[in-house]
């Protein structure tokens, strides 16, 4: 029986080698996925916020852009 129960032990223990070797690259993998995901968030936020600067600035260049009058001097130019 002490074949078999060393048998059963190496067995055993190649088992727990190949398993812990399949949990080391399920872990490697999982934390690969993070990162990317994480890099992904880190780029879309550079990019709204960059969008949105850009909003800001084109509403500030159209304000800037218009005519500014007065009433009385609307009044004018209609001849009133």
């Amino acid at each position: 029986m002490s074949k078999a129960d060393d048998a059963s032990a190496a067995a055993r223990r190649k088992a727990n080698e190949v398993l812990g070797r399949s949990h080391q690259k399920d872990r490697e993998r999982l934390a690969a996925r993070d990162n990317l995901r994480e890099a992904d968030a880190r780029k879309t936020a550079q990019l709204r916020e960059l969008r949105l600067a850009k909003e800001a600035a084109d509403k500030v260049a159209v304000v800037a852009a218009k005519p500014r009058t007065s009433r009385r001097s609307a009044r004018a130019a209609k001849g009133e």
